[in-house]
Parts: C-alpha cells; sequence; structure tokens
C-alpha cells in the first residue's frame, strides 16, 4: 500500500499528506479514492467521531472514533462495525479535511 507508507512516513516527520485511500468501510464520509488531508495526532488528540489513520492488528486503517476512554480508542468503520479498542499510541494521525473534524 503506497499512500500507507507515504503517509507514515510524512505524519513521522510531523508534517500533514494528501492521501487517495481505496476500499468501501468508509463510504458515505469517505469514498474510495477520494482525497483527504491527514494531520500528526496521538490518542490524546482524538475525540469521538474523528477519523483516524490507526495502527490495529499489523496493518494500517482509516476508521471512525466509536469512543475515547481510559482503554484507548474504540474504532468502527461507516457503516457500524466495531473493529476493537486501539492503543492511544496507535493513533497516527486524523483527517483534518474533507469534514470530518
Amino acid at each position: 500500500m503506497g499512500w500507507v507508507n507515504d503517509a507514515r512516513k510524512q505524519l513521522a516527520a510531523g508534517r500533514e499528506v494528501e492521501i487517495r485511500p481505496h476500499g468501501g468501510s468508509m463510504r458515505g464520509r469517505i469514498e474510495s479514492g477520494q482525497a483527504v488531508t491527514l494531520a500528526p495526532a496521538t490518542g490524546s488528540d482524538i475525540k469521538e467521531g474523528d477519523v483516524v489513520f490507526v495502527r490495529w492488528k499489523g496493518n494500517f486503517l482509516l476508521h471512525l472514533v466509536v469512543e475515547v476512554s481510559d482503554r484507548g480508542v474504540l474504532i468502527g468503520n461507516n457503516l457500524g462495525k466495531i473493529n476493537g479498542w486501539a492503543r492511544p499510541d496507535d493513533v497516527i494521525g486524523k483527517v483534518i479535511e474533507p469534514g470530518a473534524r
């Protein structure tokens, strides 16, 4: 996944990055191939309703934050599926464009 590696590199350097992710799990909020901008973020920067770029079970996802608590960040897709809890340090970035702030 070229966009994943580029996003990780840019975010680690503290820079925003524009990506065009593909897939249907966020449809209705982010369409497949739609340009979105990610900004560096940590678990403490995140609130419910944000869309985050997160490390999840050896992969990287762009997913919706369903809940934030002491346990971490509960992530799911925009279709109602809940993936589970991610640690705050697994949050790498968050979508700042389009309108998913």
